[in-house]
């Protein structure tokens, strides 16, 4: 099997002479800068695995997260908990190779950072060489900060993950949303030990819009919310939830698209052509050659 499409960095699905002439021309999105947006235009931020994807995410996003959602999305696993690092060096790799001017950051997988600060320098070094992208992510607040010193005082920018944490469902029971009062303050606490350890952003999910205007407010750095605020700094979300690709929709998710219906349609059609005999038609077949 072969396929004749490619990925052109230069190309852009957009006309440029159509681009609206006040639109400013985006520059590389890097880690000052992306800190430096606090408080002002929301950061766009979407999740992408293959370099496709990532080519068109690029033309808006101001960061593109390689999660470890991947290992439901596009793996059908039951959870996070299953992914690798070397999941996310392939995929890091297909996005890095689809994006130009996003700021990437790849998920740290679970099992990669928890053990020792030396354990998460050393797999957080082998993401930022294996893929070239800019900057890690890793789950968790207080107990994580000395990690995330660790690693930003060497140099790995680091994007922290507080709220609802995904690799931690096991202990929380599944996944559950920070909705009680007398949570707040831990929640907090976890984003502000993160912000004074050298997280240059932190996503906060699943957790109360007060709580989500509150972490806001407490922290110097952006917050990127999934499922939780439209005051945060910024806003995520997973690529293939928001263009309708699964049949189950999490609570925070507005589908923008319905790609499954689209797909689903166009494999019907297939399957009705190959077995009508209608395709591949003269007009898909290769001629022979003039003498």
């Amino acid at each position: 099997m072969s396929t004749t499409s490619t990925i052109s960095k230069k190309s852009a699905v957009s006309d440029p002479e159509q681009v609206s002439e006040t639109m400013p021309k985006r520059k590389k999105m890097t880690v000052p800068a992306f800190t430096a947006a606090k408080g002002g235009r929301p950061l766009v931020c979407l999740t992408a695995y293959t370099a496709h994807v990532a080519h068109i995410v690029d033309e808006q996003a101001d960061m593109i997260l390689v999660g470890d959602s991947l290992g439901m999305v596009i793996h059908g696993m039951p959870n996070t908990l299953g992914v690798t690092m070397e999941h996310m060096i392939m995929h890091g790799q297909a996005v890095m190779r689809g994006a130009e001017k996003a700021l990437v950051v790849v998920d740290m997988p679970f099992g990669s950072f928890e053990e020792s600060p030396e354990v998460a320098f050393r797999n957080a070094a082998r993401l930022i060489k294996e893929t070239g992208c800019t900057a890690v992510k890793l789950e968790g607040g207080r107990e994580m900060a000395p990690t995330i010193r660790h690693l930003t005082n060497r140099g790995i920018p680091v994007m922290a993950h507080v709220g609802l944490m995904p690799q931690q469902m096991n202990t929380a029971g599944g996944f559950k949303a920070v909705r009680e009062k007398d949570q707040f303050d831990e929640v907090i606490k976890d984003a502000q030990a993160v912000e004074e350890a050298g997280a240059f952003s932190v996503v906060v999910e699943g957790v109360a819009v007060r709580l989500a205007n509150k972490i806001t407010k407490s922290v110097g750095i952006p917050t990127i919310g999934i499922g939780a605020s439209v005051e945060c700094d910024g806003q995520i979300l997973v690529f293939e939830d928001m263009i309708g690709l699964f049949p189950r929709v999490p609570t925070f998710v507005k589908r923008y698209g319905n790609m499954e219906e689209m797909m689903r349609d166009a494999v019907e059609r297939y399957s009705s052509e190959v077995r009508e005999r209608k395709f591949p038609s003269d007009d898909y077949t290769y001629k022979m050659k003039a003498d």
